[in-house]
C-alpha cells in the first residue's frame, strides 16, 4: 500500500519536552515512551536520569498504588517505571547503580512485613537482577555492607521473585574471580543451610515449594557452572554444602520430624532427586539414561547416599501408610485412596537410588523388601502410568547394573598375568559383587514373584477383555518389564543362574511362562511393530494416481530424509534440485521456442455423427492432412512449410467470423455453428469443402482420422470454424 504523505513526523515526546513544566507521568502516558528510551533518544534521557525523575521512577516499583485507583490502571505506571529502569540504557544503569540514596530506597522494599505484592516484588527483583548484570561491582558492594539482607530475601521467600533474585547473585555475576568472591560470601552468610531449614514441617507450603525450588536450581546451576571452569578455579562452596552429608542429613530430619506432610516430604524428595540426577535434566537427559539403559553419566557422592541409606525404612513405611487423602472421581471411576503424590516422589527416590548400583543401597532396599512393595502398587494402579514408569525403571537397573559389575570384576581378573597371584581383595571384590548380584536375582523372581506376577496380570487382562472390558493401562510398560526378563535370560553373566531360577518354578507355571514367551509375548512384540497406518495402500487425493506416497516406512529412509532436510544449501543447490535458471526465462519474444516440459497436448472433441459439421470435419480432414510414413526419415514437425490451397479463398475476420469473396446469403455464424438463413443442401455441402486459410504446421502424432464421437490429436491448437472455414490449425 502506498501513501501519499510523509510518514516521517515528529515524536509527541519532543514536543512535550519542548514544555517547561512537562511531568514525568505526562510523559509515561505516550504509548511510545519505551521505543524512544531504548532508542537512545537523547532529551527522553537527559530528563528521565534527572534526580527528580529517577526518585519517582524507583517510587513507582516500590510503593504500592492507591486502592482508590481503578484495577485496569492501577499497576501502569509502576509497570511502566520497571521497563524504564530496565531497558538497558546505559545512561539510566550508570545513575541507578551510581546513587546510593536510589539503592537505598531500593533496599527498603525488603524491609516491609510480609508478604509483599507480587507485582512489586517482580519489579524489584527485576530492577535490581538488571543493576547486578550491568552494574555488579557497586550492586554486591552495596549488598555485602547489608549483614541483613540474605535474611530478609529469605523472609520474603514466599514471593517467587525473591527466588529469582538470589539466583541471579549466583549465575550473573561476572568475571569468574568476583562470582567466587560472591558463592565465599553467599556460603558465609549459611544460605544453604538457612533454606533447608524453610523445609520443615511447620512451614507454609508455599515457602516450603519456593525453598525446595531454589536448593534444585542452585545444585544445577553449580554443576553447569563447574562443568565450564577450568580445574584449576576453587570447588563451589554452595554445591559442597549442598552435598554433604550433614546437609542431606539436616534435609531428611526436616522432612520427616513432626507431623507427617506430604508437601515436606514432596519438596524434600526433589533436592534429593535433583541431588541424584544425572548432569542433563529434563526430558532429554531422561531418554537418554533410558535408552542408555539406564546407565548415569557420572557417580554420585557417596556422602549422599550414607545420608540417605539409615532413612530408608522411613520412605519404606510412606509406600505402606502414606499421608491421608480423601477419594477422587476419576475418568475410569472413584478412586477411593489414592496413590498420591508423596508415594510417587518414593518411587522415583528408589529408581534413583538402584540407578546408582551401590550395592549397600540395594542390599538395604531388598531388606526392606521395597521393590515388592511398587510391584504392589504397579498391579493395583493400573491406571498410574507415572508410576508404572518408574518401577519399569527399577527392574532392568537391578539386573543390568549389577551385571556390568560382575563383568568389570571378570575382566580385571582376566588381565592378570599368567602363572601370577591374583590380587586377595580384587579376588573378594568380584566374590563379593557376584553374590550381590544373585541375591538381587534372587529376591527378583523368588521373593517377589516376578514372574508369577507377570502371567497373572496377563491372564486377568485377557479374561477381562474377553468380557468386553478395557485393556489394562499399565500392559504395555508389562510387557516391556518381560521383554527385558526374556533379555536377560538370554545372555548376560548370570544366564544360567536365572535359567536355573526359572527351572525351580513350579512345573504348571513354568509351562505357563513358556507358553506365553513363545506364543502371547512373541506376536505381542509382533503387533507392536507393525506399523499403525500402511502405507502402500494409501491413494492420493490429487489427480495424479501414480504418485508415490512421501512417508517412507523404513526408519533408515526417513534419517536420510530428514538429513537431506538439514543439509546445507550449496551454490550448486539450484542444479542439484533440477531447474535452471535458463528454464525460468521469458519466452514471451520468440514464438517458434520450444517446450522442454510439456511432451503433448491431448484433447478431445465430441460431436454428433449425423451433426453436419461432423461430415464436413471428415472431408476437410481427409482431403487435406496428409498421413505421415513412418519409414520415412524424421523431420522437425514444428518448421514452417509453404502449403498451396485451393483457388476458392476464405478471408477469416478479427473475431472468427469468416466473408467470402463470393456473395452468400447465409446469416452471422457465431462459434462454428451454421446460422438459420435459408440456406440450400448444395450451399452446405459447398462450404463442407471448404480450404482453411492457413495451416503453419501439423502434429506427427495425428494418425488415421477418428470417428465424430470423440477427435483426438496432439499439439495443434484448433479454433472454432466460421461459415466459409470448418476447421483450422495453429500452433
Amino acid at each position: 500500500m502506498f501513501w501519499k504523505f510523509d510518514l516521517h513526523t515528529t515524536s509527541h515526546i519532543d514536543q512535550l519536552l519542548d514544555r517547561e513544566d512537562v511531568t514525568l507521568r505526562e510523559l509515561m502516558e505516550e504509548e511510545d515512551v519505551l521505543q524512544e528510551c531504548k532508542a537512545q533518544n537523547r532529551r527522553l534521557l537527559l530528563f528521565l536520569s534527572q534526580d527528580h525523575s529517577m526518585q519517582e521512577l524507583v517510587n513507582l516499583i516500590t510503593e504500592e498504588p492507591s486502592s482508590d485507583l481503578e484495577e485496569k490502571t492501577r499497576f501502569k505506571f509502576p509497570n511502566i517505571a520497571c521497563e524504564l529502569l530496565t531497558s538497558d540504557v546505559t545512561l539510566i544503569n550508570d545513575k541507578l547503580g551510581g546513587d546510593e540514596s536510589l539503592l537505598e530506597k531500593l533496599y527498603h522494599f525488603l524491609e516491609q512485613d510480609p508478604p509483599l505484592n507480587p507485582l512489586l516484588a517482580s519489579f524489584f527483583s527485576k530492577t535490581i537482577g538488571n543493576l547486578i548484570a550491568r552494574k555488579t561491582e557497586q550492586v554486591i558492594s552495596f549488598l555485602r555492607k547489608k549483614h541483613n539482607f540474605i535474611g530478609l530475601v529469605l523472609n520474603h521467600l514466599d514471593a517467587s521473585a525473591m527466588m529469582d533474585l538470589l539466583l541471579r547473585l549466583i549465575s550473573c555475576v561476572e568475571p569468574a574471580p568476583l562470582r567466587q568472591e560472591v558463592l565465599t560470601w553467599l556460603n558465609e552468610e549459611q544460605l544453604i543451610q538457612r533454606l533447608t531449614e524453610l523445609m520443615q514441617t511447620e512451614r507454609d507450603e508455599e515457602r516450603q515449594s519456593n525453598a525446595s525450588q531454589t536448593l534444585c536450581d542452585i545444585i544445577r546451576l553449580s554443576r553447569d557452572q563447574a562443568n565450564q571452569m577450568p580445574e584449576a578455579m576453587e570447588p563451589d562452596p554452595l554445591l559442597t554444602v549442598l552435598e554433604s552429608e550433614e546437609n542431606v542429613a539436616r534435609l531428611l530430619k526436616s522432612m520427616f520430624e513432626g507431623e507427617k506432610s506430604e508437601a515436606s516430604i514432596v519438596n524434600g524428595t526433589q533436592v534429593l532427586l535433583t541431588l541424584l540426577e544425572s548432569r542433563r535434566s529434563g526430558l532429554e537427559g531422561l531418554m537418554e539414561l533410558y535408552s542408555q539403559g539406564c546407565e548415569r553419566s557420572y557417580t554420585v557422592s557417596g556422602s549422599i547416599l550414607r545420608a540417605i541409606e539409615p532413612h530408608l525404612k522411613d520412605f519404606q513405611q510412606l509406600l505402606l501408610d502414606p499421608p491421608k487423602k480423601s477419594a477422587i472421581l476419576t475418568t475410569v471411576g472413584v478412586l477411593e485412596q489414592p496413590l498420591g503424590n508423596a508415594r510417587l516422589h518414593v518411587a522415583r527416590l528408589v529408581a534413583s537410588l538402584l540407578q546408582t548400583s551401590d550395592h549397600s543401597v540395594c542390599q538395604e532396599l531388598c531388606r526392606l523388601n521395597t521393590m515388592d512393595l511398587l510391584l504392589d502398587l504397579f498391579f493395583k494402579y493400573t491406571w498410574n502410568n507415572f508410576l508404572h514408569f518408574q518401577v519399569e525403571l527399577c527392574i532392568p537397573t537391578l539386573q543390568n547394573h549389577d551385571e556390568k559389575a560382575v563383568q568389570g570384576s571378570e575382566s580385571q581378573k582376566e588381565e592378570g598375568t599368567p602363572g601370577q597371584d591374583i590380587n586377595e581383595n580384587e579376588t573378594c571384590k568380584y566374590i563379593s559383587n557376584y553374590f550381590n548380584v544373585m541375591i538381587i536375582k534372587l529376591y527378583l523372581f523368588q521373593q517377589c514373584r516376578l514372574v508369577q506376577r507377570i502371567l497373572d496380570a496377563w491372564e486377568e487382562n485377557d479374561r477381562i477383555q474377553a468380557e468386553g472390558g478395557t485393556r489394562r493401562g499399565n500392559m504395555g510398560h508389562l510387557t516391556r518389564i518381560a521383554n527385558t526378563v526374556v533379555q536377560n535370560l538370554e545372555k548376560g553373566q548370570v544366564q544360567s543362574q536365572i535359567s536355573d531360577l526359572i527351572k525351580e518354578l513350579p512345573e504348571d507355571c513354568r509351562g505357563r511362562w513358556e507358553s506365553f514367551v513363545g506364543q502371547t509375548l512373541r506376536e505381542t512384540n509382533r503387533r507392536n511393530t507393525v506399523d499403525l497406518v500402511s502405507t502402500h495402500n494409501l491413494h492420493s487425493s490429487s489427480e495424479d494416481d501414480d504418485m508415490e506416497s512421501p512417508f517412507p516406512n523404513d526408519l533408515s529412509i526417513q534419517q536420510a530424509f530428514s538429513d537431506y532436510q538439514i543439509q546445507q544449501m550449496t551454490a550448486n543447490f539450484v542444479d542439484q534440485f533440477g531447474f535452471n535458471d535458463e528454464e525460468f526465462s521469458e519466452h514471451d519474444e520468440n514464438i517458434n521456442a520450444t517446450f522442454d516440459r510439456i511432451a503433448e497436448i491431448n484433447f478431445n472433441i465430441d460431436a454428433d455423427d449425423n451433426s453436419a459439421n461432423a461430415a464436413a470435419f471428415e472431408a476437410c480432414f481427409k482431403e487435406r492432412i496428409q498421413q505421415f510414413d513412418d519409414c520415412e526419415e524424421e523431420e522437425d514437425i514444428w518448421e514452417d512449410k509453404e502449403i498451396n490451397y485451393a483457388t476458392q479463398v476464405k478471408s477469416r475476420s478479427r473475431f472468427g467470423v469468416s466473408s467470402s469473396s463470393d456473395s452468400s446469403p447465409k446469416g452471422p455464424v457465431r462459434n462454428g455453428q451454421r446460422g438459420r438463413g435459408s440456406a440450400s443442401e448444395e450451399e452446405e455441402d459447398e462450404e463442407g469443402a471448404a480450404q482453411p486459410p492457413t495451416q503453419t504446421a501439423t502434429s506427427k502424432k495425428m494418425g488415421s482420422p477418428q470417428t465424430p464421437q470423440s477427435k483426438s490429436f496432439s499439439k495443434p491448437v484448433v479454433s472454432n470454424p466460421g461459415p466459409g472455414e470448418l476447421f483450422s490449425c495453429r500452433v
